[in-house]
């Protein structure tokens, strides 16, 4: 089945492209990879909540925009870098930033929401190597932040 046959099986439609906030492009293709830069969880263009998880975000939450970061990366890469959705054969590599309140210990849960959607969509090619790093301040105050390495059909 086709990454885009999937999506819509799933109900799933990616969102435009988020804007660069800084001097970056979204995706680059290299060796028969696409690197994502780090995707907020923009929805039409706007952050849905700011904060640290564990204390203004729910760890929930924030999972939700771990998702949608994941969703974000996907659109970047296929109409920035890879030239269509199907061009993408699945996922090498996750890298999750999230925000996180001094004894927020639920990073991975968070970064697990990226995870989850990709395994969804690509199945056995969205296993992926993966990081969920704690950090103490993200980008225009997000929670999370996701970039992903996807490999080329």
């Amino acid at each position: 089945m086709s990454v885009a046959a999937r999506l819509a099986e799933l109900g799933i439609e990616l969102p435009a492209v988020a804007a660069p906030v800084a001097a970056y492009v979204p995706a680059v293709v290299h060796g028969g990879l696409v690197y994502t830069s780090g995707q907020l969880p923009f929805v039409d263009g706007t952050l849905p909540a700011v904060g640290k998880v564990g204390t203004q975000v729910s760890a929930e939450d924030a999972k939700a925009y771990a998702r949608t970061c994941a969703l974000n990366a996907l659109a970047a890469a296929a109409a920035d870098a890879a030239g269509g959705v199907d061009r993408i054969a699945g996922v090498l590599r996750v890298g999750g930033f999230v925000a996180s309140a001094a004894a927020f210990i639920g990073q991975p849960g968070v970064v697990n929401g990226a995870s989850e959607v990709l395994g969804e969509i690509f199945g056995d090619a969205g296993r992926h190597a993966r990081a969920a790093v704690g950090v103490a301040e993200l980008p225009l105050g997000s929670p999370v932040e996701v970039e992903v390495t996807f490999i080329l059909a």
